[in-house]
């Protein structure tokens, strides 16, 4: 590589190995600094806020704990009862639900299975669901009533639903009528009120996200928060700590994101007044976050309505829904923010459409597929850098001469290489912009495979889940920087990226005045040795692949289309030519002749 590929290349990978490094860094402190604190800060909050039972009047205490006879006597939602369990269902999603409370107890994706084979379950136990407190016996949760279950009669396109009543007596009743699509995951839950005088109703959202991936860690790193107000402004926060934000009011949905799969509560009125509080477990194996939410229900002629999406984290199903909740497809965040549209542009379309149109191939396949079209893409920008490495290479024999001549002035040295670059018409940054201009789908790729779900258990070569590392040996102890597994895919991209580095070196001329730059490139694949040992099989794959790529076509570039008896040629052409001024130094240089002018016409002062 000459010196400006060195350069670009450098930073491009100096950009990556940043970022990865800070991105792990979090899971790091997460799982080692701040456990203890997150424990700490757990117990503080359980203190801080006991959970305390619903009062009862005297008449009902004095019931439940009497006799059978007694607790018919009470209103039909006061009655003790365990409850039963009711669901519906799609081809896409079952929900239970339990008659005490009309809780959603658990949510089942029919067309996943956990990391072990298992029915993938998003949410299960009784701390799920929503519970809204009413306006009676100082302020009731319908947690604690007991519903009556009525099927609704199923639509034609297979939705279902159910409505769950609980008669409060004295004319006060409360219908939650949970319905659910022919497809996806987007419940609706009307709720109707009889007899309640309340403009809004405050209610209280959990939801415990079980494990469904292979590594809790890297779920739980990946669990974040997000929300979005009804003027399009949106937040998220990573649940790597206990937290608990407050909000303003017309917040739109609120969704808890974890690996692949993802929550949402949705008002098209908005939400207000109220909090938002995540927890990560400390000692559980089986849940990768909390996380609740309080706020209040506008209602209108005693009625008010939400939706709750409970499905895969799929950029397109998400999108479909228009109200920004493909926001929660991590795409491209922080500093690189701008390569979501890169993914959303570009890669993306390109994926789904190998995807759905070719989908009888392996999804490795399709990942070649998708990396050879990436490449021809930046083909021209790859034949730019080959270009001007060739016309370095030409020029080589001068620039050791004039490296020679002044060795001891290193200054001079830059002005004679910039007046031979320019009589030439050879650009020193040739070879650096097209590498530069590479970095953004560089980072694209890195955010898109790691997110794609179509990935998600899908087999290739040696990997059996292409959406987590490919473990070809499990280690019985744990190498610092590292890991406890060996990678195959990692080792592949690490020593391609050393070949290509290597070829490319051999190549293009070398400064002999920057040893550093020399090593640089076969430095950094060993840096990132242990960082990718861990990431998604589908992108050490992908980097591996496109490696190879890359090293065929400077191969092919550089025998077929690049010929440099012509580049010399060429040069020695410019060289005889006039020199030319860009438009920028001609509009220099008149705006110095005029300034010279106006110098001339202007009086001399006399000396005082």
């Amino acid at each position: 590589m000459d010196r400006n590929q060195i350069i670009g290349f450098s930073l491009l990978v100096a950009l990556l190995a940043a970022y990865v490094v800070w991105n792990s860094k979090n899971q790091k402190e997460y799982q080692q600094q701040k456990q203890k604190q997150a424990t700490a800060d757990s117990i503080a909050y359980a203190k801080a806020h006991p959970k305390a039972a619903t009062p009862l009047p005297a008449d009902t205490l004095a019931a439940l704990s009497g006799a059978t006879a007694a607790d018919s006597a009470l209103p039909p939602a006061l009655r003790r009862s365990p409850g039963e369990e009711v669901t519906i269902e799609n081809k896409d999603v079952a929900l239970t639900f339990s008659t005490r409370g009309a809780r959603l107890v658990n949510a089942r994706l029919k067309n996943y299975k956990t990391f072990q084979g298992q029915p993938l379950e998003m949410f299960a136990g009784d701390n799920n669901g929503i519970a809204f407190t009413l306006p009676v016996d100082n302020g009731r949760s319908t947690a604690d009533l007991l519903f009556t279950p009525a099927a609704t009669a199923a639509a034609s396109d297979g939705a279902q639903a159910v409505d769950f009543a609980a008669d409060l007596g004295n004319g006060k009743r409360i219908d939650l009528i949970y319905s659910l699509p022919a497809e996806h995951g987007m419940a609706q839950l009307t709720v109707r009120t009889t007899g309640l005088n309340a403009n809004a109703l405050p209610f209280t959202w959990n939801v415990n996200g079980r494990k469904t991936e292979r590594d809790i860690t890297v779920e739980r790193h990946n669990a974040q928060v997000y929300h979005q107000y009804k003027d399009g402004d949106n937040d998220y926060f990573t649940i790597s700590e206990p937290k608990e934000e407050s909000y303003k009011e017309n917040l739109q949905w609120i969704g808890f994101r974890k690996s692949y799969f993802s929550t949402a509560i949705l008002s098209d009125d908005g939400f207000s007044r109220g909090t938002l509080k995540a927890v990560p477990p400390t000692d559980d194996s089986l849940t990768v976050a909390t996380v609740s939410a309080k706020a209040e229900m506008p209602l209108r002629n005693g009625e008010g309505s939400l939706r709750w999406y409970i499905g895969p984290n799929q950029y397109k199903i998400l999108k479909s829904y228009k109200v920004g909740l493909d926001e929660m497809v991590p795409l491209g965040y922080g500093v690189f923010f701008f390569v979501k549209y890169i993914n959303k542009g570009l890669i993306i379309p390109v994926f789904d459409f190998l995807h759905d149109k070719v989908g009888i191939l392996n999804m490795g396949v399709i990942i070649m597929l998708l990396t050879l079209f990436i490449r021809l893409l930046l083909s021209f920008f790859t034949y730019k850098s080959y270009l001007s490495s060739a016309k370095m290479r030409v020029l080589k024999p001068e620039l050791d001469e004039l490296r020679e001549k002044y060795k001891d002035n290193q200054q001079e040295l830059g002005m004679e290489q910039m007046k031979m670059y320019r009589t030439a018409g050879v650009n020193p940054l040739g070879g650096c912009l097209p590498m530069l201009l590479q970095i953004p789908i560089l980072f694209a790729m890195y955010y898109f495979f790691p997110t794609a779900i179509e990935l998600r258990q899908k087999s290739f070569l040696w990997a059996h889940d292409l959406s987590t590392y490919d473990s070809v040996l499990d280690l019985p102890f744990t190498i610092p920087f590292y890991g406890d597994h060996v990678s195959l895919f990692t080792i592949l991209m690490t020593l391609s990226s050393l070949a290509l580095a290597l070829y490319s070196r051999n190549m293009t001329p070398q400064d002999p005045n920057n040893p550093m730059l020399k090593w640089m490139p076969f430095i950094f694949p060993f840096l990132l040795l242990g960082v990718f040992n861990k990431m998604a099989a589908a992108l050490t794959f992908y980097y591996f692949f496109s490696n190879m790529v890359s090293l065929l076509q400077q191969f092919l570039i550089q025998k077929l289309f690049i010929n440099e008896a012509k580049i010399h040629a060429k040069i020695r052409e410019n060289r005889n030519k006039p020199p030319q001024q860009s438009k920028w130094a001609q509009r220099l240089s008149e705006m110095q002749q005029a300034q010279a002018e106006r110098a001339k016409q202007m009086p001399r002062r006399k000396d005082s």
